[in-house]
Parts: structure tokens; C-alpha cells; sequence
């Protein structure tokens, strides 16, 4: 049984980067979809598909290279189940200087650090990625 299912997304993702895999099945659930829709927004990942099966259904994550290269080239899981990491809208950190992205969430539900500081609100960081 997995204790932190979000942990278990990045994990996965990083592994398929190393071995520079095209895609990446993770077990669906309604926080993986919002956290994969925000890296599509993002320009991270090319594209994301839920697969049905006769459990939770599978995400299936296609990874984005250019040159080569991953675009991911780093994730990091903030928020644990042991230690939740919050923050308000004036203390969400930079990732990378702006290049990276965190991922928040929120009252209004998962979102990306850009939104956040846009629309003034603060919550829960689950991850950064760069």
C-alpha cells in the first residue's frame, strides 16, 4: 500500500526520464490528472490520457525531449505525509529562479505557482519541478 501517491507520480516520472522512456503508466487519481494537466499547461510533458480499467484507471504521461534532453531535468516532493509544508500567497518560492515550477494546493483546488501568485492565494506545496 503507498503512503503517498504523489511521491510515487514524481518517482515514476524521474525513473522513465532516466532511461529515457517516451511514456509512463501511473495509477490514476483525481490529484495525478490535476497535477499532469498543470505540466501539459506548463510546456513540461508533451501530453496525458486517462486509460480505463476495471480498477482506478491508469495515466499515461508522455514525456517531452528536446535535442535529446528531458525537460524535466529535476522533482521534488516538498509536502510530505509527515510534514505538511504550507504557505501563503507572498511566501510561494521561485523555483529555479522562474524557471521551474511549484505546484500548490489550494482552496480553489491544484494549482501552479504562477496562478497562485496571480490570483493572491496560498496552501499546501506539494512539489517543485524544474
Amino acid at each position: 500500500m503507498l503512503t503517498d501517491p504523489i511521491a510515487d507520480m514524481l518517482t515514476r516520472i524521474r525513473n522513465a526520464i532516466r532511461i529515457k522512456s517516451e511514456k509512463v503508466d501511473i495509477p490514476a487519481s483525481k490529484m495525478k490528472l490535476e497535477i499532469a494537466k498543470i505540466l501539459k499547461e506548463e510546456g513540461f510533458i508533451r501530453a496525458y490520457k486517462v486509460i480505463k480499467d476495471r480498477r482506478q484507471g491508469i495515466l499515461r504521461v508522455n514525456l517531452k525531449y528536446t535535442g535529446g534532453a528531458p525537460v524535466i531535468t529535476g522533482l521534488k516532493k516538498v509536502s510530505t505525509p509527515g510534514r505538511r509544508v504550507y504557505v501563503g500567497s507572498q511566501e510561494i518560492p521561485r523555483v529555479m529562479g522562474g524557471v521551474g515550477l511549484a505546484i500548490l494546493t489550494t482552496p480553489k483546488g491544484v494549482l501552479s505557482d504562477k496562478t497562485c501568485r496571480k490570483e493572491n492565494i496560498g496552501g499546501e506545496l506539494l512539489c517543485n519541478i524544474w
